[in-house]
C-alpha cells in the first residue's frame, strides 16, 4: 500500500512512512530496512484514568507476528500468545528513552504499539522499533519533546559498523545500542568483549554522529505531515497545597531530618510522618474536601527532590552520609548452600543478592524461537527474581515481570564475555539471582554475586566481573547543565530523585556490559566520560573485595554437579554407537543413566554427562566395547558365531570377528572343530595378527599359553591343508555396524544466544 508521506535515509537504507495506515491513531508510521518492516502507533487517552491519578501511565508493547517470517505459530491454538523475552526486552528498550521527554504534569495514558510485519532475518527490529516510536510520536498531536535517533554499533575487525546484520554480529566484539537527540545521548545498553574505556567513548561519539540523519529525517516527515500538537490539561500541584507542605517540611528542618538517615525504611517512615503533619495542616487551614489529596504526594515529591539534590550540590552531603565517590560497605561469601552446584551471597549496603549456579547438559540449553534470525539456542541463562519482601512490602509474587526480565538480561550479557567456550566447558549454565534486600543496583549485585557463584561452581571464567551504578545530580539553565556531581553507588532514592542511572560492568581489562537511563533530556559526552572513569575506579575496588572472598575458580565441579567426560571415537564407529534406530545409544543411556551427546560435525567427538562417577564409568565402558577396534596382541573373551571345517569365527567385540584356525584351537591336533567349541560358546582368544585387508587372526592356543606363562609358537600349516576356503564368504567380517541415522544427537548450541545476550 502506497504511503502519503515518506522519507528515506539513504546512508542507512531506512525508509519511514506515514499517512495511510491506522489513520485513527494519534500517530502511526511504518519503518523499513531491507525487507524488514515494523509498524508503530502512538495513542493518547482523552482524559485521566481516575480523578485521583498521580502518575504517568506510558505502555510500550512490541509484538512479532509469525506471518512476518512466513510461519505458523506453534501450539494448539495456532495464534501468537504471551510475549517472548525478546519482545519484552525490545518494549523496555523503547520505553526508557521515550518516557523522560513527555511534559511534566502530562498524565494522560499513552500507548505505543509496534508490530513486526515483515522480516528478512538479517536486519534486527529493536532499532527500527525505537526510531518508529519516535517518528510516530513526533508526527502525532501528543505533546512530546522529541525526536530521538537509535542505532546499533558493532565492531568487526577493529572497525565500527552501523546497524550490522545478524551475520556480522557473530564476528562483532561490541554490541552497543545508542539513543540520543541532536545534542546529547539519551540511553545506551549492550555488551562488549572487555572493551577499553577509551575505545568505549570512541564508540559513543561514533554512534552520536550516526543518529543525526535519522533525527533529521523524522523532522522532515513531521514537517510534510503537518499535524499540530494538541493542548492537554497538565496535572500540577495546587500552589496553596505546595506552600503549606513546604512550611510544614521546613519547620525544624523536619523533612531534611527525615531524609538524612542511614537506613531506607527509617527514611520512608520518617517522611510518612511529615506527610501526616502536612495533611493535618492542610485540613486545618483549607478545610476537609477543599484540596486534592493527591497533591500532597506531588508536593512531597518536589520537596524531597529539592532536599536530596541541593544538599548534594551545595554541601556534598548524601542521605546516608557518604561522600560522592564512596562505596557502601561490601561483603562477599561463597559456598553458602549445601548440595547446589555453586552459590554466593553478595551484600552492598542494604542491597543483597543470593546467586545460585546450576550446571546442566546440552539438552538443558534454552531454545530461542526468534523470528528475526540469530542463534537458535543459548546455553548460558541468568534469571533475576525480585520478591516483594526484598523492600519490606507485600505485593505480587509469581511469574517475572518486565523489570525482572530486563535486569536479568543486563546481568547475563555482562557475564557472557568471560565464560569459557563449550569446547572447553561443555555444560549448560544457569544462574538464579534471588534478591533478598533492595536499595539500589540489584542488577549489579547479581553480576558480582554471579561471578562468585560461577567460580564456586568450578566454571573456568577468563576473569572476574564486577558492576556498579553511577548517578547524577545536575542544575540546568536555559536547557544547558551549569553544574553537576556524579555519584558512585547510588541508593534507590538517589536513583529516583536524581538524573541518571549509569550501570557499567567489567573486568580489570575492560567493559563487558552497560546500561544508561536518564530522567533529563540528554547527557553531554563530557559528563559521560567522567562517569565512565569514576565507575572504573569503583569497579576495581569491588573486584578487590570479591577476590578477597574467592581468588580463583574451583578446580573441578562439586560433588552433586553432573560429571562430564569428553572422548574420541573413530568417525566410522558413530553408526555402531547409535545402532539401528538409535538402539545401541538408547540401551547405554538407559543402562548407565548417563547422557551421550555426539558432535554434529561427524568428527567422532563425544560428550558424556552423568550424575555420578559410577554412572559415567559404566557409560564409558559400554562405549568402549561398542567402538573399540580389535588390536594385535590383546586377549579377548569372545563368542563363537560360526563354525567351519577350517576353524571358527569368534566375535571379540560387538560386530567384530576374527578367525581361529583349527590349528590354533589347541596344543594338540584337532580333527573336528566341534570337539573343542560349539556355536555360542564363550572362549578366550588372543589376536595374533591383522592382515592388510583388515582380516583378524585369533588364537586360543596363544591365550592359553599366556595364561599359563608359557611361550607361544605358531604352528606351521600343512600345504594344501585346512586353510582352504580362506575365511570363506565372510571376507568382510569386522565392523558390521553402519553409520546409521544420527537424528538429533549432538545439536550443540552457541553459548551466547543472540547479541542482546539476554
Amino acid at each position: 500500500m502506497k504511503q502519503q508521506y515518506s522519507v528515506t535515509i539513504e546512508e542507512l537504507g531506512i525508509t519511514i512512512a506515514t499517512g495511510s495506515i491506522a489513520r485513527q491513531a494519534n500517530g502511526a508510521v511504518t519503518i523499513t530496512k531491507g525487507e524488514t518492516t515494523v509498524f508503530v502507533s502512538a495513542v493518547a487517552a482523552e482524559g485521566l484514568r481516575s480523578p485521583d491519578q498521580d502518575f504517568f501511565p506510558l505502555t510500550v508493547d512490541y509484538r512479532e507476528k509469525f506471518a512476518a517470517a512466513g510461519r505458523f505459530p506453534g501450539g494448539y491454538f495456532k495464534r501468537e500468545g504471551k510475549p517472548s523475552e525478546k519482545e519484552i526486552l525490545t518494549s523496555r528498550l523503547c520505553d526508557r528513552p521515550l518516557r523522560p521527554l513527555f511534559p511534566e504534569g502530562f498524565l494522560n495514558e499513552v500507548q505505543v504499539i509496534g508490530l513486526l510485519l515483515s522480516t528478512d532475518l538479517q536486519n534486527e527490529t529493536d532499532i527500527l522499533m525505537v526510531n518508529g516510536a519516535s517518528a510516530a510520536l513526533l508526527c502525532s498531536d501528543i505533546p512530546w519533546n522529541g525526536p530521538i535517533g537509535c542505532v546499533r554499533i558493532g565492531e568487526v575487525n577493529g572497525e565500527f559498523v552501523i546497524n550490522p546484520t545478524n551475520e556480522q554480529m557473530y564476528d562483532s566484539t561490541l554490541d552497543l545500542i545508542y539513543v540520543g537527540n541532536e545534542r546529547d545521548m539519551m540511553m545506551i545498553e549492550g555488551s562488549a568483549d572487555q572493551i577499553s574505556d577509551d575505545r568505549f567513548v570512541e564508540s559513543l561519539e561514533f554512534a552520536h554522529k550516526a543518529i543525526q540523519p535519522i533525527i533529521a529525517a523524522q523532522r522532515e516527515l513531521a514537517r510534510q505531515y503537518g499535524k499540530t500538537k494538541r493542548e492537554f490539561a497538565l496535572v500540577v500541584c495546587d500552589p496553596k497545597v505546595l506552600e503549606i507542605c513546604r512550611e510544614v517540611a521546613e519547620v525544624d528542618s523536619k523533612l531534611a531530618k527525615a531524609v538524612y538517615q542511614e537506613k531506607k525504611q527509617d527514611r520512608g517512615n520518617a517522611v510518612s510522618e511529615v506527610k501526616a503533619l502536612a495533611l493535618a495542616a492542610l485540613t486545618e487551614k483549607l478545610g476537609e474536601g477543599n484540596f486534592d489529596p493527591r497533591h500532597i504526594n506531588i508536593a512531597f515529591e518536589k520537596l524531597q527532590e529539592v532536599v536530596y539534590r541541593q544538599t548534594i550540590l551545595n554541601g556534598g552531603k548524601r542521605a546516608d552520609g557518604r561522600g560522592n565517590q564512596d562505596l557502601r560497605n561490601i561483603s562477599c561469601e561463597v559456598d553458602v548452600l549445601p548440595r547446589v552446584h555453586g552459590s554466593a551471597l553478595f551484600q552492598r549496603g542494604e542491597t543483597q543478592g543470593l546467586v545460585i549456579a546450576t550446571l546442566g547438559t546440552g539438552k538443558d540449553a534454552q531454545d530461542l524461537d526468534g523470528l528475526t534470525g540469530g542463534a537458535k539456542k543459548k546455553s548460558f541463562i541468568l534469571h533475576y527474581n525480585f520478591p516483594p519482601f526484598s523492600v519490606g512490602e507485600c505485593g505480587r509474587f509469581g511469574s517475572p515481570g518486565r523489570r525482572e526480565i530486563g535486569h536479568g538480561a543486563l546481568a547475563e550479557r555482562s557475564l557472557l564475555p568471560v565464560l569459557p567456550t563449550e569446547d572447553v566447558f561443555p555444560y549448560s549454565i544457569r544462574l538464579s539471582s534471588e534478591i533478598m534486600e533492595s536499595n539500589g543496583s540489584t542488577s549489579m549485585a547479581s553480576v558480582c554475586g554471579g561471578t562468585l557463584a560461577l567460580m564456586d561452581a568450578g566454571v573456568p571464567i577468563s576473569a572476574p566481573v564486577a558492576g556498579i551504578s553511577c548517578g547524577l545530580v545536575s542544575e540546568e539553565k536555559d536547557g544547558t547543565i551549569q553544574r553537576h556531581i556524579v555519584l558512585t553507588d547510588i541508593i534507590g532514592a538517589e536513583d529516583h530523585f536524581g538524573d541518571m542511572d549509569f550501570k557499567i560492568c567489567g573486568t580489570k581489562q575492560g567493559i563487558t556490559g552497560f546500561q544508561l537511563d536518564l530522567k533529563i533530556h540528554g547527557l553531554p559526552i563530557e559528563i559521560a566520560k567522567e562517569a565512565i572513569a569514576q565507575n572504573r575506579v569503583a569497579r576495581d575496588r569491588i573486584l578487590e573485595t570479591m577476590l578477597g572472598a574467592k581468588s580463583e575458580a574451583n578446580t573441578g565441579t562439586k560433588e552433586h554437579a553432573p560429571r562430564i567426560h569428553q572422548m574420541q571415537i573413530p568417525p566410522d564407529k558413530i553408526g555402531a554407537l547409535i545402532g539401528p534406530g538409535g538402539k545401541n545409544i538408547k540401551r547405554i543411556t538407559e543402562f548407565s543413566g548417563a547422557q551421550i551427546d555426539i558432535n554434529e560435525d561427524n568428527s567422532g567427538r563425544l560428550i558424556l554427562f552423568a550424575t555420578s562417577a559410577e554412572s559415567l564409568q559404566r557409560a564409558i565402558h559400554e562405549i568402549n566395547i561398542l567402538t573399540a577396534q580389535i588390536e594385535a596382541g590383546k586377549t579377548y573373551k569372545g563368542i563363537v558365531r560360526s563354525i567351519k571345517e577350517f576353524g571358527c569365527f569368534v566375535e571379540c567385540l560387538p560386530g567384530q570377528e576374527g578367525l581361529v584356525h583349527v590349528s590354533e584351537l589347541a596344543d594338540f591336533r584337532v580333527n573336528n572343530v566341534e570337539d573343542v567349541c560349539k556355536l555360542g560358546d564363550e572362549i578366550i582368544v588372543k589376536c595374533v595378527g591383522i592382515d592388510d585387508k583388515g582380516r583378524v587372526r585369533l588364537s586360543r592356543r596363544a591365550a592359553i599359553a599366556e595364561k599359563e606363562g608359557r611361550p607361544y609358537e605358531p604352528k606351521q600349516r600343512e600345504e594344501g591343508g585346512r586353510d582352504r576356503g580362506d575365511r570363506g564368504d565372510r571376507g568382510g567380517y569386522g565392523d558390521r555396524g553402519g553409520r546409521g541415522d544420527r537424528g538429533g544427537y549432538g545439536d550443540r548450541p552457541r553459548r551466547g544466544g543472540d547479541r542482546d545476550r539476554g
